[in-house]
């Protein structure tokens, strides 16, 4: 009642309260007067548009919430949903890849299967999410919320292989000693450590293969989770804010999605400090650091908070209307940039309204789309893109770990270090010039091509490489000389330790006095064995060259001579940024390049290209080129599904990433350049004249 009464205008006396029939005079006795009453058309159409567009969920939209009804608070929660996004699928994920292969004894072709899940379930639910969530009426901000809430269910299984396997055991030192006793103690010696090696593979090979599914599940849910994001979250900006500031909301969006991934890398660094089993064992007991091959980390900590955060962000994001206040007369004021062919004579206005309403129809609304040559090559340049940054995504933190031979904490604390201000300065910027510049579709081109060819350069960062760890029986022979027959120099059995019954099983590496790794204690012949804290050392060392001033071996990684990383962290950070600086520029090409009704669904099929043809073959073909340059892998019973990798050869791993980063550049600056050469901007376009001067 009160609600009515406000609306009414001049000296008109208030409604008394509770007094319907008072009102209902009121409203009676103004019929044909100036007063604007309920009972009018276009006031109850305003009525119905103004509580479409109020925030709250359901019935629940009280007037102090109305505050957060903008477009700046919704990008704020957007960007908290963007960067939980990278923060968990390219962040905790990759970071922890070489750490879940050490624990489940999987293969770089099982983890690959395990990162392209996440793009087979964003191929498969790209197209009725954007066309659904698309359509005239639907809710965007309602997709974008379940989506989150899918994204952390799929956060909690990634974590549950932790609480449904046992405790993790890194070694039994018992058994991983040479004992020079005598032919019987030598044989208890060897039947204890079949037992464990029995054990061992049993775990490795047989139990815990299956955890390849549980996370190819959970990597499912968050490709479903995150289809919404970064289709319906976009055009959802984009339809709310005017033109001149999309590509800035865009970009901050985009950048805290780049964000999200180094945070990840940070975060899920410092958690691999702590032991994985830190509630059951005391990692000082097992004379174990962060510094040691055998060493696993907490990795199942980061999803299961980040699990919780998506659950909770999820909750304001529900509140949104389908459209914000003022969005109607922003799409009015935007005028299209979409590539126009060359008009018939028979296309009047008649026709292409039409043909406009025919485009509803989905097989239709596709055919349209790829017959736009602009929007075709500008998909072909994210796929091969989106190929490239998956797939370093994914193994460029094994990589550094291995090439420079420092742990996996380190390793992710650079890949963090590079990322923000690489990755979210590129994209930042990149939205940024195209509103400095205000340049048009055809400019926006320009820039991403030119973007792309200054990064083709830098892709020779990957030449950078380091020398071959010293490995005993792998890289480099067993000393001493004399002791080395001509037939066994490279393999791990020696002279110096072949009545030891060493258990390849049993991998426990050590670094010698001579700078050499050796597989673990037992392969260098070690006999005795001191624990200082969580320090082991070993002496009476037979593959050895002792020392009077220093033990023989201890439990830690040896530190790598090479001193090529500072170059190759440079190298790679212009490399970053200058592919992320094209990323925002090719998202604003693609919105202009079609019709405003097409841009989710544009944005859809250009995922699912996006998708097919990079992201999800590029984990599996990293990870198959990443075996290949295997030299050393951990015996299993099933040799062909279970072990990891333990050794790679450096300089075909680095060769391999390069090749592949080339080859993608190189196609995507074709791809990019077709784009800009088959465009063609609408004749009534203000920025005509601005893009002939670039």
């Amino acid at each position: 009642m009160s609600t009515i009464c406000q609306l009414e205008t001049g000296s008109a006396p208030k409604c008394p309260n509770g007094n319907m029939n008072n009102n209902n005079s009121a409203r009676s006795s103004r019929v044909g007067s100036a007063t604007v009453t309920s009972t009018d058309p276009d006031t109850d159409r305003e009525q119905e548009e103004e509580q479409a567009q109020r925030f709250g969920w359901h019935r629940c939209q009280p007037q102090w919430l109305q505050r957060f009804c903008t477009a700046k608070w919704a990008l704020f929660w957007l960007c908290w949903g963007g960067a939980l996004q990278g923060l968990i699928v390219n962040g905790l994920v990759n970071v922890n890849i070489s750490t879940i292969e050490r624990r489940f004894g999987l293969r770089s072709r099982q983890t690959g299967l395990v990162a392209s899940g996440y793009d087979l379930a964003s191929f498969v639910c790209l197209v009725p999410v954007t066309y659904y969530g698309g359509r005239k009426g639907a809710s965007k901000p309602c997709f974008i919320a379940i989506g989150l809430l899918l994204m952390g269910l799929g956060s909690l299984i990634f974590s549950l292989p932790h609480f449904l396997v046992g405790s993790y055991r890194a070694t039994i030192a018992e058994a991983n000693i040479c004992e020079w006793d005598g032919l019987a103690n030598q044989t208890t010696m060897q039947s204890e450590q079949e037992l464990e090696l029995e054990l061992d593979e049993l775990e490795l090979g047989e139990s815990l293969t299956w955890t390849v599914w549980l996370f190819f599940g959970a990597q499912l849910l968050h490709g479903a989770g995150a289809s919404p994001l970064f289709t319906l979250g976009v055009t959802y900006l984009d339809e709310n804010v005017s033109t001149k500031m999309s590509s800035v909301y865009l970009g901050i969006y985009y950048t805290m999605a780049i964000i999200g991934p180094a945070i990840g890398y940070v975060l899920g660094g410092q958690l691999l400090l702590i032991y994985t089993d830190f509630v059951n064992v005391n990692a000082a007991d097992l004379s174990l650091t962060s510094d040691s091959k055998v060493w696993i980390g907490a990795w199942w900590i980061g999803f299961v908070f980040a699990a919780m955060i998506c659950c909770l962000i999820a909750i304001p994001i529900f509140g949104y209307p389908k459209s914000l206040p003022g969005a109607q007369k922003l799409q009015l004021a935007k005028i299209s940039e979409a590539h126009t062919k060359k008009p018939k004579l028979d296309e009047g206005p008649e026709r292409m309204e039409q043909q406009r309403r025919r485009l509803g129809e989905l097989p239709q609304a596709i055919l349209a789309l790829f017959k736009n040559p602009t929007f075709f090559f500008l998909n072909l340049a994210g796929a091969t893109e989106g190929m490239v940054i998956a797939g370093f995504a994914a193994f460029l933190p094994k990589q550094i770990e291995n090439q420079f031979g420092i742990s996996p904490v380190i390793s992710a604390l650079l890949m963090g270090l590079i990322t923000v201000p690489a990755g979210g300065g590129g994209t930042f910027l990149g939205g940024y010039l195209v509103k400095k510049l205000n340049l048009a579709c055809g400019g926006i081109i320009k820039v991403c091509l030119l973007a792309t060819v200054v990064a083709t350069f830098f892709t020779s960062s990957f030449l950078v490489s380091c020398p071959n760890a010293s490995f005993a029986g792998v890289t480099v022979p067993y000393v001493p000389a004399a002791q080395v027959s001509s037939g066994r120099v490279w393999e791990l059995e020696a002279p110096c330790n072949v009545n030891c019954g060493c258990s390849r099983g049993n991998y426990d590496p050590i670094c010698g006095a001579d700078g050499v790794i050796y597989y673990s204690p037992c392969f260098a012949g070690c006999g005795q064995e001191q624990q200082l804290d969580t320090l082991k050392t070993y002496n009476n060392c037979s593959c050895i060259v002792e020392s009077l001033i220093q033990p023989a071996a201890t439990n830690v990684m040896c530190e790598s001579k090479c001193q090529s990383l500072p170059y190759f962290i440079g190298l790679c950070f212009l490399l970053m940024l200058f592919t992320f600086l094209a990323t925002m520029p090719a998202l604003s090409a693609t919105l202009r390049c079609v019709q405003d009704e097409q841009r989710s669904f544009a944005l859809g099929l250009q995922w699912i290209k996006v998708r097919l043809m990079g992201t999800i073959p590029a984990p599996l073909i990293f990870g198959a080129l990443i075996d290949e340059s295997c030299i050393l892998w951990h015996e299993s019973c099933d040799d062909q599904a279970g072990g990891a990798c333990l050794v790679y050869d450096n300089f075909y791993i680095s060769r391999y990433m390069w090749l592949l980063a080339l080859i993608g550049k190189i196609c995507s600056v074709l791809f990019f350049l077709g784009a800009w050469w088959f465009y063609v901007p609408p004749s009534e376009s203000p920025h005509i004249k601005k893009d002939a001067e670039m």
